[in-house]
């Protein structure tokens, strides 16, 4: 009589064929995973694959760069630029000049990106240079109250730069997230515009990394970024490569100031050391503008050297009350017997005085 067959129910067997069944699924699981981390490294590869080549050594991509909108850009110094000796000097005679502007306000600015950021150093700077008051308030913490006055200071600077010609290569966006490059930029237009007495490093260039975002995709580019070009005027000019007609202008410069220090029985022969002590250009401004300047505003007979850089920068104060441009020349040049600075300042002198009788 047949039956039906015969099941092995070892309960061994049963338990190895469990086993075998839940590891593989565990086992394709892994697999699977393994194959979507394998397809996200690729994806990632064949992002760097692109972006790669066009990125310089030393550059990171930065968190918030992911955080860009569509279309939009993010700017950065490249590192190597950091290292160039012009642009180290640049950063010094910039940071410089702005504690020696800001001296009685007991502003000391140790680094631009850290310092300039929040309006506050800006705001200073531009009222001195301007001799305007913004309406802004003076402390600020919150990101909002500090983009509010820089818009504010900014609109103030953009107001007096763009009737010149000055391209605008910085944002109330690109300052606040402390871009050198535009920080920069800034600094540099408002010390050639106001004419401040510094000397700028010549033809200083950077390279930037440039972050944009097209189809949710980081793609960078390399480029560079004048920052100075030539500050080289008429009399860089004359001193270097026209020293014949440097005569002639001297000529006519002593002839000019003759013409009216003879009036007080005075004659210059040499412009590089008459003028060194600023008595001679004292006397000159109130003869050109004629007033008499009181004799304990100035030292009549410097003797040091504080003396006479106090006469000459008194003679540039005065300068400046009769509408002229504050001079490019530092007093203490023309007190080193700097000829180009003394003759740029009598050629000022000049050119706005030749018709007076």
């Amino acid at each position: 009589m047949s039956g039906a067959p015969t099941v092995s129910t070892n309960p061994q067997t049963a338990k190895m064929k469990k086993d075998e069944s839940f590891l593989g699924k565990l086992g394709g699981t892994l697999v699977r995973k393994k194959k979507s981390k394998e397809v996200s490294d690729l994806h990632e590869e064949g992002k760097n694959a692109i972006n790669a080549p066009l990125l310089p050594s030393g550059t990171d991509i930065h968190p918030e760069d992911t955080l860009l909108e569509e279309n939009a850009e993010r700017i950065m110094l490249d590192p190597t630029s950091r290292e160039n000796p012009k642009f180290k000097d640049l950063l010094k005679v910039l940071i410089d000049w702005i504690n020696s502007e800001l001296e009685e306000e007991r502003i000391i600015v140790k680094d631009l990106e850290e310092d300039c950021y929040d309006g506050q150093v800006l705001q200073k700077l531009f009222e001195k240079l301007s001799g305007r008051k913004l309406n802004v308030a003076e402390v600020t913490q919150s990101e909002i109250g500090q983009k509010q006055k820089l818009q504010t200071v900014l609109e103030a600077v953009n107001d007096v730069l763009r009737p010149h010609g000055w391209t605008v290569e910085w944002s109330v966006d690109s300052i606040h997230s402390k871009n050198l490059v535009a920080i920069i930029y800034l600094l540099v237009a408002l010390a050639m515009h106001f004419q401040v007495p510094i000397r700028l490093p010549e033809h200083v260039s950077v390279q930037v990394v440039v972050v944009k975002k097209r189809e949710g995709i980081l793609q960078t580019a390399l480029m560079t970024k004048e920052l100075t070009s030539t500050t080289e005027d008429a009399f860089d000019t004359l001193l270097d490569h026209a020293p014949d007609k440097l005569n002639v202008v001297k000529t006519s410069l002593i002839t000019f100031v003759n013409k009216h220090l003879n009036k007080l029985n005075l004659e210059v022969t040499e412009l590089e050391s008459q003028f060194a002590d600023g008595v001679y250009l004292i006397l000159l401004m109130g003869l050109l503008e004629d007033y008499f300047v009181p004799l304990y505003n100035f030292f009549l007979t410097p003797e040091s050297f504080e003396q006479k850089v106090h006469n000459v920068a008194f003679a540039f104060e005065l300068m400046q009350e009769g509408g002229l441009k504050k001079p490019k020349a530092r007093p203490e040049d023309v007190v080193n017997l700097n000829l180009k600075s003394t003759l740029r300042v009598l050629y000022n002198l000049f050119t706005n005085y030749k018709t007076s009788a």
